[in-house]
């Protein structure tokens, strides 16, 4: 399986149980090693190994979406962005150990609840980081205590692994769905002035930040066999928390009420207004790639098909526009396109 990493359908469910549950570990490994990586930083394939346990190890696996095989998935789509032409030629073994870190550890000790519900319960999470960016701040700051513990790059300048912890969180940091318009308008921008010169580190740095956007984000993506199992591993993430607020006495969330929110409506109204937008640029950026293409192909006939198992009373409604949670009709798209931003996106 590993001889077919760069292809778009690989099937990181197989993988991992391939793997015996190992799939982020041994894809790291791998990966580390094709780049050439471990003999360019000098890194110690036994210390490798075990950082990698640590990040894998501090993924939560009773998460039904964001766990270790969820990071994976995220590892692999990077891998296949970082060979895109428009990119790969530009990119530093730096550029590539960013991404692929990022990747793997972009979501480490993930709580299965969104940012909201640790707000509004007043988790120590959300204390410490003052409710900005929490979850990613801690994502973060959690894979520097564990890069810091393994001792990975102690043997390199003390300079360079600091600008390494902050590029990391840089990357990190730009996965809070939250920032979305904030990156996409830069995006167009650049696309529309031709101005992206990624001879010019913060240029391909902010490339590396969408990069690591879209895989994120990926899965309507996929082939629909697997975007089908991530939709229905959100949504049961969703629910959970759902059922969570509802033990405490609590709003349900948006998103999060299994009796009203169906999964096409909530994977309909993600696609339309956080998936298409993002990657349509992406297709501009890459000058309509074969994998581009392929990607939004993937996306309009798994749009299609949701559309196809709406429950009935809002086939009708959800027209040309994507549609969105049915709870949320009469409030207008703007309205629907803040709660899918706040609450659909991982």
């Amino acid at each position: 399986m590993l001889s077919k990493v760069g292809m778009w359908d690989f099937d990181i469910f197989l993988f991992d149980r391939l793997t015996n549950g190992n799939s982020l570990v041994t894809l790291l490994c791998h990966l580390f090693n094709t780049h050439g990586l471990i003999h360019h930083f000098k890194l110690d394939m036994v210390t490798l190994h075990r950082f990698l346990v640590m990040v894998q190890e501090d993924y939560h696996s009773q998460n039904p979406y964001h766990n270790a095989v969820h990071a994976a998935d995220v590892t692999q789509a990077m891998h296949c962005y970082l060979k895109e032409p428009k990119l790969a030629s530009f990119l530093t073994p730096l550029d590539i150990m960013l991404g692929l870190l990022a990747a793997a550890a972009h979501d480490v000790d993930h709580p299965g609840v969104n940012q909201p519900f640790l707000i509004k319960t007043n988790h120590h999470l959300a204390n410490l980081y003052q409710n900005m960016s929490v979850l990613e701040n801690h994502h973060w700051r959690s894979t520097i205590g564990m890069l810091r513990e393994s001792r990975l790059l102690a043997h390199l300048p003390t300079e360079m692994t600091q600008d390494i912890e902050q590029q990391l969180g840089s990357l990190i940091l730009a996965t809070d769905i939250n920032r979305q318009n904030e990156f996409l308008t830069r995006l167009k921008a650049h696309l529309h002035n031709k101005d992206l010169r990624l001879e010019d580190v913060h240029d391909r740095h902010f490339m590396l930040q969408i990069a690591l956007k879209c895989a994120d984000i990926c899965n309507p993506c996929r082939i629909w066999e697997m975007s089908k199992q991530w939709s229905e591993r959100v949504c049961e993430e969703f629910y959970r928390q759902g059922d969570l607020e509802q033990k405490f006495e609590l709003e349900i969330s948006p998103l999060c009420n299994q009796q009203k929110d169906s999964i096409p409506s909530i994977q309909i109204g993600f696609m339309t207004y956080i998936v298409e937008p993002l990657f349509r640029e992406w297709a501009r950026f890459t000058g309509n790639s074969t994998l581009s293409e392929n990607m939004l192909s993937h996306l309009a006939h798994n749009k299609a098909q949701w559309k196809s198992l709406l429950p009935k009373q809002h086939r009708s409604s959800s027209g040309g526009s994507g549609g969105g949670s049915p709870d949320h009709t009469d409030h207008g798209t703007e309205n629907e396109e803040q709660t899918v931003t706040e609450d659909v996106a991982p």
